[in-house]
């Protein structure tokens, strides 16, 4: 059976079970969009902006262990795509976007909307293919969508000229591919297990750092199962929360710039560090030399053979897939006799419990102005914790990761890697059109939401009911802190000036919009806003203009070093 080459794309898609396209046209994709047009299985999510087609399915692929697949015109519209192509990349989201091209005979000879596609991609992403033939179609799409799921994921792309998209070419979609030089690792080696586990059993002081990866590989339960087997404490990162409760005891909370006093002075002075699925990143310890002045021993966990001994040297590397690692763990340690030395854990669990006592996440409630972490306790009290909740990049994020107890994976949704500001909303709504039915807040800022604004139509058209939770204090945030604590108070175009009445933008999209000022009236609010739930409801709580993120360890120093909010 002889097909178009737009015609076998959508047929691919149709073959990996993809849902949902997240994208927009443009005259390079249009013999695509043709077919598209005319088959029913896969539906289309129009966006206004080529950038958010990638976040919406880079949010689709974090909330469901899906691919997400974007479609983007030539030209602008990759060059759109870009910043939510990195994103994806810098977090490890398996993500499939097919850019269309100009005709074959017109490349490089800078024809109208022509841009390098593969050259510019190059950079972010796992792979990306150039299709010169609609022979070739069916077997890329199948290594494109392989390739983003297998090993560590990431987005790949696939850049088909216009000419192929319309030649014909007989159809036959791989029931499997094979990628030379490519064989990713499922279980790590067996002595390299049973070495860690002896030092596990052997530790005094042990921490269990869990990141990304846990969540990627579907691995909670995993990790959870061996934190309470052996009774140690477990620290999080930002891209990892919800891979362990966060409401349990032996949760020590995020770790990192913006961690708890417990967890990062744990990760300090531990004997043995047992890292799963996370890659020691200059945001989680700080400054390396500092980090190293302690001496530990160190097991590394991680698909990717690369991110081991990347910035720390490990003792114990394990190349493997988290799920399957931990598994094999849990298996020696079943089969162990030996136990973890009870005095030695009680010692180490008083001093955490020292720490903790500290309460560094503290703050002064106001009864005058709103601040931020109240309305982050509110949220997840109305929601109860229950939530899918994105965010874009700032202040209003580090609070959501520290005041929003995330119980459960793939319930915390954010740019970790890249800290692209106008990914909430997109992301939300891929979020929502993977979940239907469910509870989705973007918590964001003044600043961010207008990146990506006006997606608001683009939830008006699939009836979205997102509930957007705008943190608005006037200023770039994190921007403004930096400037007080390091530039002298010199707040240098982080004010905003010019901004517009959100409540009544959001009623001019068709949403409902609310207003905020007091803080006797957050929680009335935002019960309110979640009980409509057909509506999207855009809350713009007018908070704190002087707030600060607390704890903070500030650039180039190191866990220890870490500034504490003022006494209360």
């Amino acid at each position: 059976m002889e097909l178009t080459g737009a015609e076998i794309a959508i047929r691919c898609l149709q073959e990996e079970g993809v849902e949902y396209v997240f994208g927009y046209p443009g005259g390079a994709v249009l013999f695509i969009y043709d077919a598209l047009f005319n088959q029913g299985k896969v539906k289309h999510i129009l966006v206004r902006h080529e950038q958010a087609a990638v976040h919406a399915a880079d949010g689709y692929a974090r909330s469901t262990d899906k691919v997400g697949v974007a479609l983007v015109t030539s030209g602008p519209g990759v060059t759109n795509a870009v910043t939510g192509i990195a994103t994806a990349y810098l977090d490890s989201i398996p993500m499939v976007i097919i850019s269309g091209q100009v005709p074959t005979f017109a490349i490089g000879e800078d024809a109208f909307q022509e841009v390098d596609a593969v050259g510019i991609t190059r950079p972010c992403v796992k792979h990306n293919f150039l299709v010169k033939d609609a022979s070739e179609i069916a077997g890329t799409i199948k290594k494109a969508f392989y390739l983003a799921r297998s090993g560590r994921p990431g987005p790949v792309l696939v850049d088909i000229p216009k000419d192929v998209s319309n030649q014909k070419a007989p159809f036959n979609y791989p029931s499997s591919v094979s990628v030379r030089s490519y064989h990713p690792s499922q279980h790590g080696e067996v002595g390299q297990i049973k070495h860690a586990v002896q030092l596990l059993l052997e530790a005094k002081r042990p921490m269990i750092y869990a990141g990304g990866g846990v969540i990627l590989s579907d691995a909670s339960r995993q990790l959870t199962e061996l934190v309470r087997l052996l009774g140690f404490p477990v620290t999080n990162t930002l891209m990892g929360l919800g891979g362990y409760p966060a409401t349990d005891k032996q949760s020590l909370g995020m770790l990192g710039m913006h961690g708890t006093l417990e967890a990062n002075l744990a990760m300090q002075n531990c004997d043995v560090l047992l890292a799963v699925g996370a890659r020691f990143d200059d945001r989680v310890i700080g400054n390396v030399k500092h980090f190293n002045q302690e001496k530990r021993k160190i097991i590394h966990i991680d698909i990717d053979p690369s991110s081991i001994s990347k910035r720390v040297k490990v003792d114990v590397p394990i190349v493997g897939d988290v799920a399957y690692v931990l598994g094999d763990l849990l298996a020696v340690l079943h089969s162990s006799k030996q136990k973890p030395e009870p005095q030695a854990l009680a010692a180490w669990w008083a001093q955490i419990e020292e720490w903790r006592g500290k309460r560094c996440m503290g703050y002064r409630n106001s009864d005058e102005i709103i601040k931020p972490q109240f309305v982050l306790e509110k949220l997840y009290e109305v929601t109860r914790g229950d939530a899918f909740v994105t965010s874009d990049v700032g202040q209003h994020q580090m609070w959501t990761a520290q005041y929003y107890k995330f119980d459960k994976p793939r319930r915390w949704i954010n740019s970790g890697g890249l800290g692209t500001m106008g990914f909430g909303l997109p992301a939300a709504m891929g979020v929502q059109i993977a979940n239907p039915g469910a509870t989705v807040a973007c918590v964001t800022g003044e600043g961010s939401i207008q990146m990506n604004i006006q997606e608001l139509s683009t939830c008006k058209q699939f009836r979205l009911p997102l509930k957007i939770v705008l943190l608005n204090n006037r200023y770039l945030g994190m921007v403004r802190q930096w400037q007080e604590f390091f530039h002298g108070n010199r707040y240098s175009e982080s004010y905003m000036e010019a901004l517009p009445d959100f409540m009544k933008l959001a009623e001019a999209y068709g949403h409902v919009g609310m207003r905020i000022d007091k803080p006797a009236d957050v929680e009335p609010a935002l019960r309110e806003a979640f009980a409509r739930k057909d509506d999207l409801v855009f809350m713009d709580f007018r908070t704190d203009q002087t707030e600060n993120v607390f704890p903070m360890v500030p650039g180039g120093k190191g866990l220890s070093e870490v500034i504490l909010a003022e006494e209360l």
